[in-house]
């Protein structure tokens, strides 16, 4: 509990806003209890101890002040400037590094920082800092595509975390091409006068095509590729011992109605449904999952496997499986009509959908029928094409189950943001053709519903068994950034509370929905909290309101889920206090929750790049045409707009805004013409038209489809540094917000 308190009380002096404060009125700031004041004062006192807060004569505390000289990570700009992020939180924050003081330093580096002035901007002033020392490089290999100048063969990076050419000697070697997408590793890093210089150490094959694209970004996020052999040995023997008959202690429920609902192109089918009445009329809820956990032992080859993957990848037209395809397509898939072993959650609901009670079970079950969501949605619709009568039946009581689950979760204060996704439409070769709104229909938010149950009921269960558990976190959001929240949106019309409560942000997010400033509020909301991670802290999932929460429901393509199976087994099998390797210690959990979190992130990271990629090729053929655009961003050198049907965000810089003096107010997020009166702020709509494609860089540079006010602006002769790595696609921050 004081790692909790920790992380609350630093999160809350890291704010820019924030002053020296007296620690009765942190504690009241926290909502700390009577109860838990004994470990608030413990972390404080761990905080002070460490340095890493302070405490005046006057009894008021802080972050420490900004020292000499930091150590931290570089985070660079597009315009050449970066900041250094502190390891240890300053009052100060991220320090600001011009362009002439980075040291050759490039995104991701860990670095010491020396202060050395303050600069007037203006009304402000600025702390500027100069970069001493690279301690650690983060990047030694680079993705990009090989050319032939006049100066010899240069590769090209991709992406914006190092921008400048790589001087390659000798490509003979590797039988490298002009045009081919390379791997090359740094020799020597660049200096004011030279560039880098660099080794190929592989060939991915030619820019542009498919394959090669899906090579790149698995090489650039450091993806695993193929199993380990011993991995594909273990996994065919746990397929080869699979023997249904033998139940050893399982209920045999292969009698009941039982469906699985999944995307189109699904194979591995983690989650099945059964639902019926008891004697009391209550609803009786089965949610049965694949039990992974009888093929993979703890510490077996492939479990250390499955634990470094984390996760399956999904990345456009192709998966990285977190298990082999005998287990994850196979044996552990509920397939129709086949045995399969599964954990079962049963959860007892009155007629009002409040839980009666709960019990869980090892199953062997058989799919009555396997439908895809779409089916599933025209079945409800009355057109139930191909479905077997009880399926049909057991659909529609899902179906009214869940509306009374759902309507149960919202009033409790759950939350649900209106993002909308994409899918990407592609022709054989890979190319992207053009993209359509993702599926949203109901069955998608029933078993979304039944999943968020049958995760909380396990939580629910291992929590009172007191036994520690990777669970699903969801920091709940700081009183300062749901008032920056507030405010910005009061800015520009929009009405929240001073310090909106979970109901208002939902009652505003409802409210907009279909409106042009949608996504660019949700966007906001979503900024506004730190994301859900792995840890076995028990703080709760704020955006589901839920107490306790874990991952129990898709143990085929997270591993989180799987150590949750292995800790149920414990209970279901009387093993809790011998469980042995199955049950980790709260150390180990932390250590794997970072690291699992941290495998969900760069999963996620991947798809967004390789989706990002396969768009600017196909939109690089359409330079010239217009688009339908909403302002989500704006800045001191222009506004982000994105082309909601793709879900890709473009640039349009200050000099194609049109001849006038546009000044930017950081208080309401807006740019105004002061000539014009023309105002952006986020959710403006906006027409614009394409003028170039930088797929390498990964921007698209959009202008207004018609003039604003007139000619174009010309672009101000910016001063040129000696070279200089462009790094960090980020907008320019003072004081850092995670």
């Amino acid at each position: 509990m004081p790692e909790v308190f920790k992380t609350k009380l630093l999160k809350l002096l890291e704010h820019a806003e924030y002053k020296p404060i007296k620690l009765a009125r942190l504690a009241k700031e926290l909502e700390v209890g009577e109860d838990d004041k004994d470990e608030f004062k413990l972390a404080f006192d761990q905080l002070l101890a460490a340095g890493r807060v302070v405490i005046s004569s006057s009894k008021l505390v802080s972050l420490p002040p900004l020292p000499k000289r930091i150590t931290g990570t570089f985070r660079s700009n597009p315009k050449g400037f970066g900041f250094v992020i502190p390891q240890i939180t300053n009052s100060h924050g991220d320090l600001f590094i011009p362009p002439n003081a980075t040291a050759e330093a490039m995104t991701g580096d860990t670095v010491i920082a020396k202060v050395v002035r303050k600069e007037r901007r203006g009304d402000q002033s600025r702390i500027n800092g100069q970069i001493v020392e690279i301690l650690e490089r983060a990047h030694n290999r680079f993705v990009g595509t090989l050319q032939k100048t006049g100066q010899g063969w240069l590769v090209k990076p991709d992406g914006s975390v190092f921008t400048e050419p790589i001087s390659v000697g000798d490509v003979s070697a590797k039988s490298a091409q002009p045009s081919d997408k390379v791997v090359v590793e740094i020799i020597n890093y660049p200096t004011e006068k030279k560039l880098a210089t660099g080794v190929i150490i592989k060939v991915l094959g030619k820019a542009g095509q498919y394959d090669t694209e899906i090579a790149s970004v698995i090489y650039q996020f450091h993806l695993p590729e193929e199993f380990p052999e011993n991995c594909i040995n273990h996994a065919h023997k746990s397929a080869a011992d699979f023997n249904p008959d033998a139940l050893d202690g399982r209920e045999d429920i292969t009698n009941k109605t039982i469906i699985t609902i999944d995307p189109d192109d699904a194979k591995d089918f983690d989650d099945a449904i059964s639902l019926e009445k008891d004697k009391d009329s209550n609803w009786v809820l089965g949610i049965h999952i694949a039990d992974v956990s009888t093929f993979i032992a703890p510490d077996s080859p492939l479990d250390v496997e499955a634990k470094s993957r984390g996760n399956s990848t999904y990345l456009p037209g192709k998966v990285i499986p977190m298990l082999p395809e005998v287990l994850s397509n196979g044996v552990c898939s509920l397939q129709p009509d086949q045995p399969r072993y599964t954990k079962s959650a049963y959860i007892i609901y009155n007629s009002e959908a409040d839980i009666v009670s709960t019990r869980f079970a090892n199953s062997l079950i058989r799919s009555t029928q396997r439908l895809n969501y779409r089916q599933a949605d025209r079945a409800l619709k009355g057109k139930d094409e191909g479905l077997k009568p009880q399926a049909l039946k057991l659909l529609k009581d899902m179906d009214a189950l869940a509306r009374i689950i759902e309507k149960r979760r919202v009033k409790n204060g759950m939350l649900h943001l209106n993002l909308p996704e994409t899918e990407l439409i592609m022709d054989k070769s890979g190319r992207v053709v053009d993209a359509e709104p993702a599926d949203t229909s109901y069955p998608h938010t029933i078993i979304e519903m039944f999943m968020v149950e049958a995760n909380e009921a396990v939580a629910a269960l291992l929590d009172r068994l007191n036994v520690p558990f990777m669970r699903r976190i969801h920091p709940e959001a700081d009183v300062l950034s749901l008032q920056n929240l507030s405010k910005l949106l009061r800015s520009f019309g929009i009405s929240l509370p001073k310090t909106p409560t979970r109901k208002d942000i939902q009652r505003l997010l409802d409210g907009i929905k279909g409106l042009p400033f949608s996504l660019p509020v949700n966007l906001m909301v979503l900024r506004s909290f730190e994301k859900a991670q792995y840890a076995p802290l028990n703080i709760g999932h704020y955006a589901l309101a839920s107490t306790h929460y874990c991952h129990f429901t898709s143990p085929i393509r997270r591993y989180a889920d799987l150590l949750i199976h292995r800790t149920l087994n414990c209970y279901l099998t009387n093993t809790l206090k011998t469980g042995g390797k199955n049950i980790l210690s709260e150390g180990e959990l932390i250590e794997t929750g970072k690291h699992i979190t941290f495998a969900e992130q760069r999963s996620e990271n991947a798809e967004r790049e390789l989706k990002t990629v396969l768009l600017l090729q196909m939109l690089s053929k359409h330079v010239g045409d217009e688009l339908d655009c909403v302002v989500t961003g704006v800045t001191g050198f222009g506004i982000f707009a994105q082309y909601t049907k793709f879900g890709i965000e473009g640039l349009i810089q200050l000099a194609d805004l049109g001849d006038d003096d546009w000044r930017f107010n950081p208080r309401t997020q807006s740019l105004e013409g002061a000539r014009c009166g023309i105002r952006f702020h986020l959710g403006t709509p906006i027409k614009t038209k394409i003028i170039s494609v930088n797929v390498t860089a990964r921007q698209l540079s959009l202008a207004p489809a018609e003039p604003l006010t007139g000619e174009p602006k010309k672009a101000k002769k910016v001063k040129k540094y000696p070279r200089k790595r462009q790094g960090g696609n980020q907008r320019g921050r003072k004081k850092s917000k995670r």
